[in-house]
């Protein structure tokens, strides 16, 4: 089973192609977290939000990213950080397409 971890949070910015550019380094780096299969970035520049849609190889790695991702985000001022892990159907999933591996 795998497990979605989604967090989403107020931000200034940067957005689009410089929020691109800004964070390569991080993105690249998250690959390297345990348990991580892949990463959607989110972007709401009208809104000010930022987030992701990750998928875990387990729960434990999902709580452990956000418990440290968190920390992260509050390091650059970020507060009101909301994260929820999602248990993944994979067989509803397949039907319509889902990346869950």
């Amino acid at each position: 089973m795998t497990y979605l971890l989604q967090v989403d949070f107020k931000m200034d910015g940067p957005f689009g192609e410089e929020m691109s550019k800004a964070f390569v380094d991080l993105a690249k780096s998250i690959n390297e977290e345990p348990g991580v299969i892949w990463k959607i970035w989110t972007e709401n520049a009208e809104a000010k939000e930022s987030g992701g849609v990750y998928l875990f190889e387990t729960k434990e790695d999902a709580e452990n990213y956000l418990t440290m991702h968190s920390a992260r985000l509050e390091s650059f001022g970020i507060t009101d950080i909301c994260g929820k892990i999602f248990e993944v159907n994979e067989a509803l999933s397949l039907i319509n397409h889902g990346p869950i591996k």
